[in-house]
């Protein structure tokens, strides 16, 4: 069964095979990050902060017509990057869908062997996070 979130991910493999090399994935990573929308200091909270990230990031969700809305901002322009891949992914996504479609994108673009331990760890933790987002919200439904 194809979602949006499958199409969304093949799209995002398919921008990242136009690059050449690393270092070039790399600066288009942190371009995405600087382009995030602005985050509000008010949600920059302990609440919000995602546990199991070397930098800081926080993250929030909001339930808008049965579908999850994110908004995230991290002080480190790698992690911005990943954020800017993880909300072009899932947010505006059915919790369901989230729940049903694995981050197959982390293996295709070997981030893991390309990402430093503690940024993998992060991406996970990051990964983590909307899933536990996703049920939330379908046990609430």
């Amino acid at each position: 069964m194809s979602n949006e979130i499958a199409v969304a991910q093949d799209e995002l493999i398919s921008d990242f095979e136009l690059f050449e090399d690393w270092m070039d994935r790399y600066q288009y990573l942190i371009d995405l990050g600087r382009r995030l929308p602005e985050f509000p200091e008010e949600l920059r909270t302990e609440e919000n902060r995602i546990r199991g990230c070397q930098s800081q990031v926080w993250f929030v969700a909001d339930k808008k017509d049965g579908r999850l809305e994110f908004r995230a901002i991290s002080d480190a322009a790698i992690v911005s990057g990943l954020i800017a891949l993880l909300l072009r992914l899932y947010s505006g996504r059915y919790p369901q869908d989230i729940l049903d479609t694995p981050p197959d994108f982390v293996t295709a673009l070997q981030l893991e062997s390309h990402l430093s331990p503690t940024r993998s760890n992060g991406l996970s933790s990051m990964l983590q996070a909307i899933r536990r987002f996703a049920t939330e919200a379908l046990e609430d439904a």
